[in-house]
């Protein structure tokens, strides 16, 4: 986390690069996860831990 916070307050092109870059990789990390969550418990225990509805949660992670 504290790395994350550096790359921020860094005013490095390169920097703002590797968050782009590490964005993806989380946002990709989280549907592989929801689908996991989902496959060995339900979509509603996706959308209890992310705070939502089944529904949003299904859409947003299903594939």
């Amino acid at each position: 986390m504290e790395a994350v916070r550096q790359l921020a307050a860094s005013g490095d092109p390169e920097a703002f690069q590797a968050l782009l870059r590490l964005s993806g990789t989380v946002g990709e990390s989280l549907g592989i996860s929801a689908r996991n969550v989902a496959a060995a418990s339900s979509w509603t225990a996706v959308a209890g831990a992310a705070g939502t509805s089944r529904q949003a949660a299904w859409s947003r992670w299903k594939a």
